[in-house]
């Protein structure tokens, strides 16, 4: 099995700490907000990890956290009026549930940071007895990054550029502008606790290094987390853990992508941010994964207007003929295990659900065709499908609910579909002209087509 490891920034073959086991952590929501649809992708694709490597045989220990004290907390409590402790559990408690119906499921561990105050304490003080970071006269305390000759290992970025992009704050406080703040020391009217440095809360950094050492000890095999965490959340966490313990922190550090809306970064100041609750209110989960996991997981998803309902579309049509498969043949148990095994090779490559989702439209492309041949292997391999890819959040329902839930697709009609293929024709011909014109004629009869590498398919106006 092998994944991609941004550190070394190649595939390596993967070998845990510990023969059998295996230590995962991936950052997880600063709980400012509600949940949108990065979050959602992130919080997938780990939790797809942590069920592939347990389906190999690993026991996985999987933490997450919640961010639940940091400056846009603050802010929004101050906004609100709620106090910051009660509106982060408040948040909490909106993201859980939201999670729940896109059927993410909890981790092994969940991990705080207001819940490890005394851990991050006793980092910090380790990092100060060691030389590696200093208070500042103001409370604050920050660690010296010239104490860390590896600094930018992980980013690829030195000491100086680690300056491009990243708000500096209290510079006259640090020794260099580049040193990060461990601790800050407490405002007027913010949440504060106790410390030797004066009454404050922990910076952003520290909180996944402590919570990683009190959890698992000094080194994890799988460090996770979306890409835009490399720099500077990640890199400084090597800095401060490696720093304190003289171990390799991280075996693997891993990085999914991000989110982009028709072509743009998703964020607040673009206003193009999608809430996973407004989406779960007009899709499926699944279909949800089936979009999000099409691609490579290292990759940035692109949403377009059609991409939900596109793979809806897919989900649906897969559960139409699982429903008549089973249908046609209720007393078929068997399995067809290469299926399995084909899906085990494409997720040992760098879980590659890519190549195993592409697998799907040729598997029911060949059901298709054994049940009009009345043959029972229709069954075995749906069987199979539905165990397989269960562990991608996929067919799990039985159909009749899942079309109860999300509806069943109006049929095509003929004559539409005998324009869609007369147009496929024109297309495998290079009839580029004729191909457009029955794409017209389509649009009169109602209908929108969209082409893919498997075909295509056509959607009601």
């Amino acid at each position: 099995m092998k994944i991609y490891n941004t550190l070394t920034r190649r595939k390596e073959e993967f070998v845990p700490l510990e023969e059998g086991k295996v230590k995962m952590y991936a950052c997880g929501i600063t709980v400012s907000g509600e949940a949108h649809i990065g979050h959602a992708f992130q919080a997938i694709v780990y939790d797809i990890f942590r069920k592939f490597l347990e389906k190999q045989g690993y026991q996985v220990t999987y933490a997450r956290n919640y961010t639940d004290v940091d400056d846009k907390i603050i802010a929004r409590s101050k906004e609100t009026g709620i106090p910051a402790d009660k509106y982060a559990a408040m948040m909490i408690g909106k993201i859980d549930a939201v999670m729940q119906r896109a059927e993410v499921d909890e981790p092994t561990l969940w991990l705080k940071a207001t819940e490890n105050i005394g851990n991050i304490i006793d980092f910090i003080q380790g990092l100060i007895d060691g030389g590696h970071a200093y208070p500042a006269a103001n409370g604050d305390v920050y660690f010296d990054v010239d104490t860390f000759p590896a600094y930018g290992q992980l980013s690829g970025r030195d000491k100086e550029d680690a300056l491009d992009g990243v708000r500096v704050e209290n510079d006259e406080e640090k020794k260099n502008p580049y040193d990060f703040a461990l601790w800050k020391a407490a405002k007027e009217g913010e949440i504060s606790w106790d410390s030797p440095w004066g009454k404050g809360r922990p910076g952003w950094h520290i909180e996944c290094s402590a919570m990683n050492r009190a959890a698992f000890g000094d080194q994890i095999d799988i460090h996770g987390g979306g890409r835009d965490l490399i720099f500077p959340h990640h890199e400084n966490e090597i800095a401060q853990t490696e720093a304190l313990t003289g171990k390799r922190f991280a075996k693997y550090w891993m990085h999914n992508g991000l989110i982009k809306v028709n072509g743009q970064k998703m964020s607040k100041s673009l206003g193009n941010s999608l809430l996973l609750s407004d989406l779960l209110d007009k899709y499926s989960p699944e279909a949800l994964k089936f979009a999000l996991l099409s691609a490579s997981y290292r990759g940035d998803v692109n949403i377009t207007d059609d991409l939900f309902p596109q793979a809806e579309a897919h989900v649906a049509r897969f559960y139409e003929l699982i429903e008549k498969t089973e249908a046609q043949f209720p007393d078929e148990t068997g399995k067809e295990t290469e299926i399995d095994k084909k899906f085990d090779a494409a997720m040992s490559d760098d879980f590659n659900t890519a190549l195993a989702l592409s697998d799907l439209f040729g598997y029911f492309r060949e059901v298709s065709r054994l049940l009009a041949e009345n043959d029972a292997k229709a069954r075995r391999m749906t069987n199979q499908i539905r165990e397989t890819y269960a562990l991608l959040g996929l067919f799990r329902r039985d159909p009749a609910q899942y079309f109860a839930l999300y509806g069943k697709k109006e049929e095509v009609p003929a004559e539409v579909v005998a324009v869609a293929e007369e147009r496929k024709a024109a297309r495998a011909e290079k009839n580029w002209a004729k191909s457009d014109e029955l794409r017209e004629k389509l649009k009169e009869m109602g209908y929108a087509v969209k082409d893919s590498k498997e075909g295509y398919t056509l959607n009601k106006m």
